[in-house]
């Protein structure tokens, strides 16, 4: 390994709110993939999402940081979030790689998303830029999926999202453990999702 590049991760998504499960799949993808650094990346407006109601980018972006705090490989980007208009990975890695020359880039995402990787926007230039790294759960077939472009790291088994948080936090209901300790008490005390 070359030590003059530093090797990111990037692990986009609404992070509405973050929860452990993304932090789980971070650690999962920096330690079996070799990465230096995981940034995470909350994203403007995801071209493939259409939830009304979508939390403020400054809410959202200060429960990241909050979660990533005490782990010294973790990073937050606000890239995206500076950017106008949909966020398309294509337009965010063109950037990153322009900015930061030191660093080779790599893009973490569910093992579900394999299939549909070659309808993404610009995918055949986006490959040429980065790698995938995909996040398998026990059991699956990943030999069935035709992508030489994808690296997989083995990922737990948690069923966990967003929704079903913010979900619990409007019934009043305990997100203890479902979301970092420090995002838990962002929540509560800004009456976030009641």
């Amino acid at each position: 390994m070359d030590e003059r590049i530093k090797h990111v991760g990037i692990l986009g998504g609404t992070f509405d709110p973050i929860h452990c499960g993304h932090l789980l799949a971070a650690e999962q993808a920096r330690e079996q993939a070799g990465l230096d650094e995981v940034w995470f990346m909350p994203t403007h407006i995801p071209p493939h999402k259409t939830r009304d109601g979508l939390t403020d980018a400054a809410t959202r972006l200060e429960m990241v940081e909050l979660a990533v705090a005490d782990h010294e490989s973790f990073r937050v980007t606000d890239v995206e979030l500076r950017r106008e208009g949909p966020s398309y990975t294509y337009d965010t890695i063109v950037q990153l790689v322009e900015q930061y020359p030191d660093c080779r880039f790599s893009f973490i995402i569910g093992g579900d998303m394999v299939e549909i990787l070659p309808k993404w926007y610009r995918f055949e230039e986006l490959s040429r830029m980065i790698r995938f790294i995909g996040l398998a759960r026990p059991g699956a077939d990943i030999d069935r999926v035709p992508n030489e472009t994808v690296t997989f790291v083995e990922m737990p088994v948690w069923d966990i999202s967003s929704t079903l948080i913010r979900m619990k936090a409007a019934e009043g209901q305990s997100i203890r453990y479902l979301v970092p300790r420090s995002v838990e008490r962002y929540i509560k005390e800004n009456g976030f999702y009641a």
